[in-house]
C-alpha cells in the first residue's frame, strides 16, 4: 500500500467516495483539518491518517459544494436580475467609459 501524505490544498477521496480537501495541519495538535466536498469542516489525528485507505485526487471541476451555495445565490436582486460584470467584469470596466 502507497502512503499518501496529506498536503494542504489538495484534495483527497475517502474511501466511501467522498471528496475533501486538507486545509490546515496542525503539528501541535497532531490534526489534520479538512473540508468535505459539501464545506463541512473535520478533522482526524495524523497518527490515523496513514491507516485510511486515501487517495488523493485532482480538484473536482464543480467546486460550488464547498462553498455552499444556491443557484439563487448567484441573482442579483430581487428581480432576479444578474448585477453588471457577474458573467463579464470587463463590463462594468465598458460602462464606467460611457459615463466619462
Amino acid at each position: 500500500m502507497l502512503l499518501v501524505e496529506p498536503v494542504i490544498g489538495s484534495w483527497y477521496r475517502w474511501p466511501n467516495g467522498e471528496l475533501f480537501e486538507v486545509v490546515a495541519i496542525d503539528d501541535e495538535e497532531g490534526t489534520v483539518e479538512m473540508q468535505w466536498f459539501d464545506g463541512t469542516i473535520d478533522e482526524i489525528d495524523v497518527e490515523a491518517w496513514p491507516t485510511i485507505l486515501i487517495e488523493k485526487v485532482g480538484a473536482p471541476e464543480d467546486w460550488s459544494g464547498s462553498v455552499d451555495m444556491d443557484p439563487e445565490d448567484y441573482t442579483g436582486d430581487e428581480d432576479g436580475e444578474i448585477p453588471a460584470g457577474w458573467h463579464d467584469p470587463l463590463e462594468i470596466l465598458e460602462q464606467s467609459d460611457r459615463e466619462f
